[in-house]
Order: C-alpha cells, then sequence, then structure tokens
C-alpha cells in the first residue's frame, strides 16, 4: 500500500503517541525472546513477565519500602539497577527475572547488550497511599479502555486508561530516548553494510571538500505534532526520523535524526535543529519520514527492509522522492499498535523555509536556512 493511501486512511489514528513501557537488554542474540499468548509481541510479554516479577517482590513489606523510597527519589528509575542495587533479599529474583526480560526485549529490537538497561520502573496515583502498590504496564493499543496491572499477590486488576488511580502503581515501562539512540545506530550501521550511503559510511572526497570551508543546511526552527488523547499511563514520546535522498556517489542515502525533546503532541517546540545537511547530497531534494518507537521497533528489521527497498532505486540523473519506498518498506507490525508512523514531507529543498505541514496532516515544521561555517 502506498504512503498517499496510508495516509489517507489512517492518519488520524497515527497521531504521536508517548509510551512508558517496560524494556530491556542484555546479550541480544544470546536469549530468546520471552513467549506469551498468541498475538502478543515478543516485547509485550517481555514487560509482562517484568511487571508481575515486580509486583510479587513488593510483598515483602521491607523491599517495599526500599523500593518506593529509591524509585520517588530518581523518578524514572531503570528496573534491573534497582533490583541489583536493593538491600533487601526479597529483590533477588526480581534482579534475574528482569535481566531476562531485559535480554528478551534487546534481542527483539534488534539492539546489542552493550546498549544498557532499558527497563524502567515509575511510580504515579496515590504516592502517598498506605494501601498496597500494584504494578502495570501501559496497552501497546492505544483505544484501550482498560490498563492490566497485578498485585502482590500476581493477581490481575483493571484500572481505568482515562482517570489516574488512587493507589499508587509503579508502570514498568522502556527508557525510550536510549533505545531510539542505539536504534539509530543500529539503523544507520546496517543499511551502511548494505550498500546504503549513511553517516556510518565514510564521506566522499567531494563532500569532505565541501565541508572544509562549511555547508548550506535545512534548519528546523519549530516542530509541532497534532493533539492525541494521551492516558495517564503514557509517558513522553520517542520520536526519530530518516531523511533521504541522492548521496554524492550517486547512491540512495538515509541520514537519521532524533528529536528528543519532542516529548508531546499539541505542544509546538523550538529546537533549531539541523535535519538536513546538503553538502551530503547530490540533488537539491530530500524527503522525511518520522517516526516513532513504541516499543515494540526492531531497528535491524527496519534497516533491513528499507535496504531492500532502497537499493532497487536507481539514480537515472533526476530526483526520483524516496518517501513511499521509505514507507512502503515499513513493516507491516508497525501499523498495527501504537503510532510508529507520524508523517512524511516530500521534496525538502535546500532553499526550503517557513511553515511546511506534513503529507498526513499530523506534523508541522518550520525552517530556515543556516550555513555552518568550519572552524
Amino acid at each position: 500500500m502506498s504512503v498517499r493511501k496510508q495516509l489517507r486512511t489512517a492518519a488520524c489514528g497515527l497521531a504521536l503517541t508517548g509510551v512508558l513501557v517496560v524494556t530491556a537488554q542484555g546479550p541480544a542474540a544470546a536469549t530468546p525472546a520471552v513467549s506469551g499468548p498468541a498475538g502478543v509481541s515478543p516485547v509485550a510479554a517481555a514487560e509482562d513477565a517484568a511487571a508481575r516479577a515486580l509486583a510479587r517482590s513488593l510483598a515483602d513489606t521491607a523491599w517495599r519500602a526500599e523500593a518506593g523510597r529509591a524509585v520517588a527519589r530518581g523518578g524514572e528509575t531503570g528496573l534491573a539497577a534497582l533490583a541489583d542495587g536493593a538491600r533487601s533479599r526479597a529483590a533477588a529474583p526480581l534482579a534475574a527475572e528482569a535481566a531476562a526480560a531485559d535480554r528478551s526485549v534487546l534481542a527483539a529490537k534488534g539492539l546489542g547488550a552493550g546498549t544498557g538497561g532499558l527497563l524502567t520502573v515509575s511510580l504515579t496515583g496515590d504516592v502517598d497511599s498506605r494501601r498496597a502498590p500494584l504494578v502495570a504496564v501501559a496497552p501497546s493499543d492505544d483505544e484501550a479502555g482498560a490498563i492490566t496491572a497485578y498485585d502482590t499477590a500476581g493477581r490481575r486488576h483493571t484500572l481505568s486508561a482515562t482517570e489516574a488511580p488512587k493507589v499508587p502503581v509503579y508502570v514498568v515501562g522502556v527508557d525510550g530516548e536510549k533505545a531510539v539512540e542505539a536504534g539509530m545506530a543500529v539503523l544507520e550501521r546496517e543499511l551502511a553494510a548494505a550498500g546504503v550511503s549513511t553517516a556510518a559510511a565514510p564521506a566522499p572526497a567531494a563532500a569532505a571538500g565541501t565541508a572544509a570551508t562549511g555547508y548550506w543546511t535545512s534548519r528546523i526552527t519549530s516542530v509541532r505534532l497534532a493533539d492525541d488523547k494521551e492516558t495517564w499511563i503514557k509517558g513522553d514520546a520517542e520520536i526519530f526520523s530518516i531523511v533521504s535522498g541522492f548521496g554524492l556517489d550517486g547512491k540512495v542515502r538515509v541520514d537519521t535524526v532524533t528529536h528528543p525533546y519532542l516529548n508531546d503532541a499539541g505542544t509546538t517546540y523550538y529546537p533549531n535543529q539541523i535535519l538536513v545537511n546538503w553538502s551530503q547530497y547530490k540533488y537539491n531534494l530530500a524527503d522525511t519520514v518520522m517516526m516513532e518507537d513504541d516499543g515494540d521497533t526492531n531497528y535491524s528489521s527496519l534497516a533491513k527492509a528499507i535496504a531492500a527497498a532502497l537499493l532497487t532505486i536507481a539514480d537515472l540523473g533526476a530526483y526520483v522522492p524516496l518517501v513511499d519506498p521509505v514507507v512502503d518498506a515499513i513493516p507491516a507490525s508497525f501499523w498495527t499498535d501504537d503510532a510508529d508512523f507520524v508523517d512524511a514531507w516530500y521534496t525538502l529543498a535546500r532553499e526550503t523555509t517557513g511553515t511546511r505541514d506534513g503529507a498526513g496532516g499530523n506534523g508541522r515544521f518550520t525552517f530556515d536556512r543556516y550555513w555552518v561555517s568550519a572552524l
């Protein structure tokens, strides 16, 4: 299905979503993914397993008090680090289960052990309540009206997705910023290995010569994404852009840009962030696809799919828009749960200034031309 059809039929459902969910790390290749019910992703299954393990561990009142103080003091805290640093012996089983879940999620996301721990836990709800806490995982479906949580006996409870709970709730989730940063490195490295020009590949001599004096860029002076209906359990969004065009060597080129500041829909940000370095491109045109890491994003699979699509496109002496091939290459699973695809911008030029709405009407960039001088 082409991006145009996707944008017409799904843009409203692809609004930006912030996700605070459990993820993990460790030797990605060494640990099989945690299995779960049919239709549940390996990431969601691992998150659920970690949440249940945390809930069971909190039956010990001494550990419950220690964990509560640590999380309240540190905000979003690494789950494995929390368990590993615990004084209470009651946290020992949790440490082992959190490490296993981390490894499983890293494998599912195509990230290596060097990424470090991704599983996080935060505390919300009535944190001053003396009632025993619950442990929840954010649902993958943004339209879900209910959220599953576990008590210290491992029993399931259903919470409203729209009203903050009256009891303390630990939320197990992903360090999305770290996941995106590591994912961009994987994406560019694997694209380069497949033959697509990226920042991970050596720059052609012409680009190096241009950079010696400076280069023109397209700079984002402001950006805004359409409103979404976030639930109390959702955290910040983790947004990145895939910029594509033809490199100086005539091969398709891909550059990735992360937007760690772009946390909430309905808010205008003023980052003054460079989106396109024109010294790396042969033609005065480039395309941008903006995406979100919703927790299930497998960067290795995404890189392979994009490379397979782009390597079939040859430079015939005129610019060819690359949004459609990039979006068509996105695995089908990226369209099933949260808003992996945010919006797309066709044919940005070095002279592009002012406000440009995305093709799906969900995103809005304001650009200026910016000259980066050599030192």
